[in-house]
């Protein structure tokens, strides 16, 4: 971790239910399951707006980034906790060679529906074996570090729905999102962008999710705030990953910003 995220202003950590966490990991992930079983090979073929990935390679990557959780906790624990939840989406961009390298190893190895449909099973059952005898607290030697059981599995809600979404888009789905993991990516990007861009002066608003104030500048303490964003959740998710464009998103009315200040484009996006 560099000295400037050292030195960043970290906002109140939210508190997640660890419980409603650990369900919708599973339920999001059975969705996108279910919804990769009926996938023909051209779909499998079309590309995505991820490079040069397919939708063969992005259905693979999805199950790299759930299967990690049982592959560290198949591995000892480490001694100490060396990257808390609010720093994740900071750490992520550093990794994304070598995540790419291993999702196309990973789809390489998974040619065809059948043995595609074989990896979603076997990631499925090894979590659902794993997960109900680890303690919250059971730190994981992750890509970024080490962190907790508990914090790792909120970061999982966001591969996964901005996976989904990411699936939809290319394949022409629509594959549901599970509410209580929409609600933890949701929240776990406006609190990044808190930590980005610590201050007062800017509420960004997604309902009915998250209200997080950001960006230096005068603090308002009663009333309305005189510089509001406001967006739903998948758009919101859009521009925190950079699916979406700022001005594009204001054009076309899927954020409402008002204020000299309520204008985040350089603040966008926050994860790579």
């Amino acid at each position: 971790m560099s000295s400037a995220d050292q030195k960043r202003p970290r906002p109140r950590p939210r508190r997640y239910d660890a419980g409603k966490i650990r369900a919708a990991v599973l339920a999001q992930f059975g969705n996108v399951q279910d919804a990769v079983r009926d996938l023909t090979p051209a779909q499998l073929a079309l590309p995505t707006h991820l490079g040069d990935w397919t939708v063969r390679d992005l259905a693979a990557h999805i199950t790299l980034a759930v299967g990690a959780v049982s592959r560290c906790l198949e591995q000892p624990a480490p001694p100490k906790q060396e990257v808390p939840l609010q720093e994740w989406p900071f750490a992520t961009a550093a990794h994304a060679a070598q995540i790419s390298d291993a999702t196309k190893s990973i789809s390489e190895a998974a040619p065809d529906l059948d043995a595609l449909y074989a990896l979603y099973e076997r990631t499925r059952t090894r979590l659902a074996e794993l997960l109900p005898t680890a303690p919250d607290d059971r730190l994981l030697a992750t890509r970024v570090g080490a962190m907790r059981l508990d914090d790792y599995l909120v970061t999982r809600t966001v591969e996964l729905i901005v996976h989904t979404d990411d699936l939809n888009h290319a394949a022409g789905l629509a594959v549901p999102y599970d509410r209580q993991a929409l609600a933890a990516c949701t929240r776990l990007l406006a609190d990044a962008l808190a930590v980005k861009a610590p201050g007062g002066s800017v509420e960004v608003r997604v309902p009915p999710y998250a209200v997080v104030q950001c960006v230096e500048g005068p603090r308002h303490t009663r009333g309305t705030p005189p510089n509001v964003v406001e967006t739903d959740p998948l758009t919101w998710i859009r521009l925190a990953t950079g699916r979406t464009d700022w001005d594009a998103a204001v054009d076309d009315a899927k954020v409402s910003a008002s204020g000299e200040r309520a204008h985040l484009a350089g603040l966008l996006p926050i994860l790579g």
